[in-house]
């Protein structure tokens, strides 16, 4: 076990010796475009929600108009009928408000 860890901390002394070489010679350590990357990713994860909100809107509209009053109502409604959220769980009444809220 202690053979394991020195192999280990060995390891990460090299890491650390070459990426301080590398920071010493001027090099762009990571992506360089992360601001870029991140804007990207945050703005594909909105239009993925945007599109399942729209998608599941009409079947939350027509639990409404079959008697579900409240959000949890509307929650037990939707994990009856077998719709699973966009991640793949059960729908609880703050899930549902999260959808009426983007919709």
């Amino acid at each position: 076990m202690a053979e394991a860890i020195d192999r280990h901390q060995a390891a990460e002394g090299q890491r650390d010796q070459g990426l301080d070489g590398r920071r010493a010679r001027g090099v762009t350590l990571g992506n360089p475009k992360l601001h870029t990357a991140r804007k990207n990713a945050v703005e594909a994860v909105k239009t993925e929600a945007d599109r399942y909100a729209a998608n599941v809107l009409p079947i939350i509209r027509e639990a409404q108009k079959a008697g579900a009053r409240t959000l949890r109502e509307i929650a037990e409604a939707l994990n009856a009928r077998g719709i699973a959220t966009a991640r793949g769980g059960q729908w609880y009444a703050q899930s549902v408000a999260n959808i009426l809220e983007r919709a």
